[in-house]
């Protein structure tokens, strides 16, 4: 994962809690750092189990966490489907209490049978603090970004 020193993070709201930004900032860069790895584990366990999930390269939304894993391993098992590389940039975090929207610039190089192609993406990631104080991502939206 790479990021840009810009990228500190920026206070939205009035008195907005900095350690809980921090928390979410971690768990939005460990996400992040787990998709980039391909540790999927790890990934997959950064949403709670009825997160949903809507990417403009689906043409429905998936309903659950379970449901998401099931279609990347479909992806593997079709095209041999693996991240190469993810690159993040254009970071903004927006904390209401025990919800943060975490938005950002994604450029992800991915590998299939047909080659490797590099995809440039815009993702919003919805993030609840649950009973335990984690912060788990509870909605991903990811759009192609167009060209500037």
């Amino acid at each position: 994962m790479s990021t840009t020193p810009a990228q500190e993070v920026q206070d939205v709201q009035d008195g907005q809690d900095i350690r809980e930004a921090r928390e979410v900032r971690a768990a939005a860069d460990a996400l992040i750092a787990a998709f980039a790895e391909g540790r999927l584990d790890d990934y997959f366990g950064s949403f709670a189990p009825d997160a949903t999930f809507v990417f403009h390269s689906t043409p429905q939304r998936l309903g659950n966490t379970e449901e998401y894993r099931a279609l990347w391993q479909q992806w593997v098992a079709e095209d041999d489907f693996r991240i190469v590389r993810c690159t993040s940039t254009g970071q903004l975090i927006q904390h209401y209490g025990t919800t943060a929207v975490f938005s950002h610039d994604v450029e992800t190089t991915i590998t299939t049978r047909a080659g490797e192609e590099t995809v440039h993406e815009r993702e919003t990631i919805v993030f609840a603090r649950a009973a335990d104080g984690s912060w788990p991502a509870v909605h991903e939206h990811l759009s192609a970004r167009t060209a500037a």
